[in-house]
């Protein structure tokens, strides 16, 4: 566990458990909600609240894709389903780079085939930056390929924020992809009515597992009762949000992500955020979350 300090603020990390926050908080408030996920073995019980999603977000469909007249098949990772998720980096170690007070590196390197080609089958290098501040958290996100061919891309970060004292968000989309049974896209519908966010509004115990599209690359959460504010702000990049509100639970998932869904088969949505690096070439982001009293 490492931890950065920031006035009262405090950040957990865990470079061995994927990258992922323990914590973020400040004095009594937790801004992030740490889960533990059966689902996710690969974090082996620990609870977490949030964590990279490289080199790609979400679901790629019974893990089964083909790029560039290659078919590639990888290993299921997540308990009872066949869709491979949220990448890979969430299930490695990472190095701790550099390290300060207030800030920490950590470094991921996958190198097939001596690390599994069944996790993800190119080469890549990938960075975490945080920077943590009395008000507000900064990530730096950063994937370069490091293979000897071409390689197909997204990034992401999957916090968890509280679902409690009559929390709101709000946050504006020009559509969102409905899901079919499978937890895959299905139909691409405006982000109208019971889908809309644009003005901010109860969570509740509504039920969501989707994925935005063209939305402002800013989402606002409020707890109302506390009299605090989060407003996320994401780099271009995230071109989509991933909103996942299940229902009972404690959390709530807003996810700025680079790619849809499934988008390494989607290849005629235009706009589905595959990103395609060649050998030496980057991708890289950052998601800010600023904290004040409202």
């Amino acid at each position: 566990m490492i931890e950065l300090k920031a006035g009262e603020a405090r950040l957990g990390l865990l470079p061995d458990v994927g990258g992922a926050i323990a914590y973020w908080r400040r004095g009594a408030m937790s801004f992030l909600h740490p889960v533990a996920d059966p689902h996710l073995v690969a974090q082996r019980g620990r609870a977490v609240g949030g964590y990279p999603l490289v080199p790609f977000s979400n679901r790629i469909a019974h893990g089964h894709f083909s790029f560039e007249g290659q078919e590639y098949q990888l290993a299921p990772n997540f308990m009872g389903e066949d869709n491979v998720l949220h990448g890979n980096g969430w299930e490695r170690r990472w190095r701790l780079d550099l390290l300060a007070d207030d800030s920490a590196t950590l470094e991921l390197d996958h190198e097939p085939p001596g690390d599994p080609v069944t996790q993800w089958p190119f080469a890549y290098r990938a960075l975490l930056r945080f920077d943590l501040r009395e008000g507000g958290l900064s990530i730096g996100m950063m994937i370069e390929n490091t293979d000897t061919r071409d390689q197909p891309v997204g990034l992401g970060f999957h916090p968890y924020f509280p679902r409690h004292n009559g929390v709101r968000l709000g946050f504006s989309a020009q559509s969102v992809w409905t899901s079919d049974d499978r937890n895959l896209p299905s139909l691409r519908v405006p982000a109208q009515g019971d889908w809309s966010f644009e003005k901010m509004r109860d969570v509740g115990d509504c039920a969501i597992d989707n994925c935005y599209a063209g939305w402002t690359r800013s989402a606002f959460l409020r707890w109302p009762r506390l009299g605090l504010s989060l407003t996320l702000e994401a780099s271009d990049i995230f071109g989509h949000l991933v909103l996942f509100t299940p229902p009972g639970q404690p959390f709530i998932a807003v996810e700025p992500v680079s790619n849809m869904n499934d988008a390494f088969n989607r290849h005629g949505v235009a706009d589905c955020g595959m990103h395609v690096l060649r050998p030496g070439e980057k991708l890289e982001g950052h998601v800010r979350m600023t904290v004040a009293t409202c």
